[in-house]
């Protein structure tokens, strides 16, 4: 990170202390706090609810500040977590310090840290959600020589008063300007926030979803991300929902990030996009073309695929959503630019052309390395995932892909290059393996292929069971058949996992 980039850094404490966040020490901390004035701290990390919890420190000396910092503080870990007993439920949680921001929303000055589990011997939490991640990156890295990296694209829908003026044509609000998207400086605000957190933001548009019901018009937008290493983009989506739910509370808004909450119309996904890097090289590109280290990659996704939606569709809903013909995946394969597959190999700058100087003739050829803009994407995800749990199965997965024989053949076997859901692929189709259409089934995958997480000691054997029994609770193998033509029954479970994640 060069200078200028610190100078124009939004996170208020980057741009002070002249440095990244990732070397920040407890120094730093201090002497940011004590110059400008904190009077909080706040330790945050995430439940096994998928949501952000927080604890409250008051800061009224500097020997109390220093003392939290280095020892962290106690919490019960029982009420966070099921796999964790009452009866050894005291776990630490102790701040990372690269983390570190302020409150846009506070009152008070106020300093945020996000915090890792340990327990009672001083270890970090095995099952802990971000250990599991760091564990699966280190492993993927141990295996490969490279770095895994995501990003994710956020989509959520915002819901307000209806006041007639110049309304959105029905699902069709895709990138749409104001005054027909009427939610874009809420979205522009949000992403302000989220980049003073430390959120890398790629962009941020209105996204296909808007409807009016009940004198409430539903506006769907979309935040996505920069790549980054898979360890901070977990941390700046779960941020990310906290920041958009404040500002909505703040603005006197709702809203949700549920994958369906109406029939007929756009669901929201979380789309997550991966790539891998080797000395600051992206390898997901050689040649022009998609790598074998890629395709590898994608043989791992194609093979775990059933099971990661243990991880990233974690309600009913879920799976209304994952139904044909709505631009979310039901079958088990990958394309280019084809948003009807499951793993979608989006546009990559690879023609080698420069775009720029043909648009601006004024513009001499730049010799810019576009390949570091490939990536591959993930589309069964939805807003109800545990973020950490995804990341870090996407990452097994792909990691597994490096150690399969035959994941080049796999590849081969699992690519179509046409819209899998037209009449005319009816043979394709029955092919291939299908997603599962419950929470229910989703269990019985990650039941059969849970050796895999747990190889290595990445997933530990008490957070799978506890997927496990968590997923089976909702009792919904036959809910889809069941209700999915019974409009009043469908809106009870959407009211119910409405605010999901």
């Amino acid at each position: 990170m060069n200078n200028n980039d610190l100078v124009m850094n939004a996170n208020p404490i980057v741009a002070y202390l002249q440095k990244p966040a990732s070397e920040f020490t407890k120094a730093d901390i201090l002497r940011y706090a004590q110059e400008q004035g904190i009077k909080m701290v706040n330790f945050m990390y995430p439940g096994g609810d998928g949501k952000l919890k927080t604890l409250n420190f008051v800061v009224t000396n500097l020997t109390y500040l220093n003392t939290i910092l280095t020892c962290g503080e106690r919490v019960d870990g029982s009420s966070l977590f099921s796999f964790v007993q009452a009866g050894s439920s005291d776990l630490y949680v102790i701040p990372r310090f690269a983390t570190a921001f302020l409150d846009p929303f506070a009152e008070l000055p106020t300093l945020c840290l996000l915090c890792s589990f340990f327990d009672k011997d001083g270890h970090l939490l095995e099952s802990a959600p971000e250990h599991t991640l760091q564990k699966a990156c280190r492993l993927f890295t141990e295996k490969t020589g490279m770095e895994f990296h995501a990003m994710g694209e956020l989509e959520y829908y915002v819901i307000y008063p209806d006041d007639h003026t110049f309304p959105a044509v029905d699902q069709h609000g895709y990138h749409e300007s104001a005054p027909y998207a009427k939610m874009n400086a809420f979205r522009a605000k949000c992403m302000a926030y989220i980049a003073q957190t430390g959120g890398q933001i790629k962009y941020g548009h209105s996204e296909v979803g808007n409807f009016v019901q009940d004198g409430l018009v539903y506006e769907q937008n979309e935040i996505e991300f920069l790549p980054v290493r898979a360890e901070q983009a977990a941390d700046q989506l779960m941020l990310a929902k906290w920041v958009i739910r404040n500002l909505a509370h703040e603005s006197g808004l709702n809203v949700t990030f549920a994958p369906k909450i109406t029939r007929g119309k756009a669901g929201s996904g979380l789309h997550i996009h991966m790539r891998i890097m080797k000395a600051g090289r992206n390898c997901m590109v050689a040649g022009g073309q998609l790598s074998d280290e890629a395709r590898r990659m994608i043989a791992g996704m194609m093979l775990l695929a059933p099971s990661i939606t243990a991880f990233g569709n974690k309600n009913p809903m879920s799976y209304f959503r994952l139904v044909p013909h709505q631009e979310a995946p039901t079958n088990v394969c990958w394309g280019d630019r084809n948003r009807s597959v499951l793993v979608r190999v989006p546009l990559g700058w690879t023609a080698g052309v420069d775009m720029s100087s043909v648009a601006n003739p004024l513009e001499k050829p730049s010799q810019f390395d576009t390949s570091i803009k490939q990536t591959v994407e993930m589309r069964s995800p939805d807003g109800s995932a545990d973020l950490y749990q995804l990341i870090a199965g996407l990452c097994v997965a792909c990691r597994v892909g490096f150690e399969m024989d035959d994941a080049l053949e796999v590849a081969e076997r699992t690519y179509v290059n046409v819209n899998i859901h037209d009449k005319a692929n009816e043979d394709r189709l029955r092919q291939l393996e299908q997603l599962p259409d419950s929470c229910v089934a989703s269990a019985d995958c990650l039941e059969r292929q849970r050796s895999y997480y747990e190889q290595g000691g990445v997933f530990s054997p008490a957070m799978i069971d506890s997927i496990i029994a968590q997923l089976r609770s909702m009792h919904d193998a036959t809910l889809r058949h069941d209700i999915e033509n019974m409009p009043q029954e469908v809106e009870k479970y959407v009211k119910h996992y409405f605010h999901c994640g």
